[in-house]
């Protein structure tokens, strides 16, 4: 096992934040990782390094997790059972899935990040989250170095929640993730005014051209982490009470929204933060985008404390305006 000591963390976080490492090794199979526990059970596990944000050096040891691999079985006429290593890219995923024309992934193309953590944070995209596909996924207990099987049912998913983001929050290492996927008769969705308009004069659009759809919007108003440090969508889109948003709606008749249940209604928080005058403002090389006012950037050496003092600026802010507590969805380290 070869552990490397004082090891800078850049190259292994999509912000870039220059944080670093007392010792880090990679986990290039289940067993090296039953090794690594067997010895020491306080670790940090590191995947995709797309959720989350560095405001320290880790003073334990970093774990790379770098399982790979993909295997398919079938389910019925319709379904198969596709399997992912946890440290698959995640985007290379959707598209081999659509490759294969296995269906029910292609709007969550171009998302940051790794397959074992897209169950952590129940991640979603244009109408579709990972629990609509969700089978079943494989996670080692750190305390004991067994294999325990989670299914749908046992992971609590929630908007950009788990059971693994609360309750079970490091006691699990996930190795590898099984999604429900249709071989035929798929059911997609398109129902995004975005994705429509990208799809003009497509009636009965292919799993290839939702999923170039999705890039094509994503890639006009997202940045890329390896050009702009970033994490993505840095803050939860909140859901308020339905009689709050009415007298919200008095104020700025204009407001997006979209209906969650009789009783709540969610607010866009890009729409937000832009209202409070935070789009394309920069401090220092921390900033807001400027296509995207929900995603936080490090132009080039921003601090993770840097950012993070912003990210609760822009809290402050919202909170005074429009009395909604805006939550982060990044993990704060």
């Amino acid at each position: 096992m070869n552990i490397l000591e004082n090891i800078s963390l850049k190259p292994y976080n999509t912000f870039g934040i220059d944080a670093t490492a007392k010792s880090f090794v990679t986990a290039n199979s289940l067993s090296d990782l039953q090794e690594i526990i067997s010895f020491e059970k306080d670790i940090f596990l590191l995947s995709g390094g797309s959720n989350m944000l560095l405001t320290k050096g880790i003073d334990k040891l970093v774990v790379l997790l770098n399982l790979k691999g993909i295997t398919v079985e079938e389910f019925d006429n319709n379904h198969v059972l596709v399997t992912a290593e946890a440290g698959e890219n995640w985007h290379d995923f959707v598209i081999w899935c659509i490759s294969q024309n296995y269906g029910g992934l292609e709007n969550l193309s171009l998302i940051p990040g790794n397959v074992g953590s897209s169950p952590i944070q129940n991640i979603g995209a244009y109408g579709v989250e990972i629990k609509d596909t969700f089978y079943q996924l494989e996670a080692l207990e750190i305390a004991t170095g067994k294999s325990h099987v989670f299914y749908n049912s046992d992971c609590n998913f929630g908007y950009r929640n788990s059971v693994f983001k609360n309750e079970l929050k490091g006691l699990f290492i996930i190795t590898k993730v099984t999604f429900k996927l249709t071989k035929k008769n798929h059911q997609i969705n398109i129902s995004y005014g975005a994705i429509q308009s990208e799809l003009t004069n497509k009636e009965n659009p292919s799993l290839k051209e939702i999923s170039n759809a999705i890039i094509a919007i994503r890639e006009s108003k997202l940045p890329d982490p390896k050009k702009i440090g970033n994490s993505g969508s840095f803050f939860k889109n909140p859901v308020i009470d339905v009689v709050e948003f009415k007298k919200l709606q008095k104020k700025y008749p204009d407001i997006p929204h979209y209906i969650v249940s009789e009783s709540e209604v969610k607010i866009p928080a890009g729409w937000l933060i832009e209202q409070s005058g935070f789009k394309g403002k920069r401090f220092g090389d921390a900033g807001v985008h400027e296509k995207q006012a929900l995603v936080l950037v490090n132009y080039n050496n921003a601090t993770g404390q840097e950012i993070y003092k912003l990210a609760q600026q822009i809290q402050q802010t919202i909170l005074q305006i429009f009395s909604i507590d805006l939550e982060i969805e990044v993990n704060v380290i």
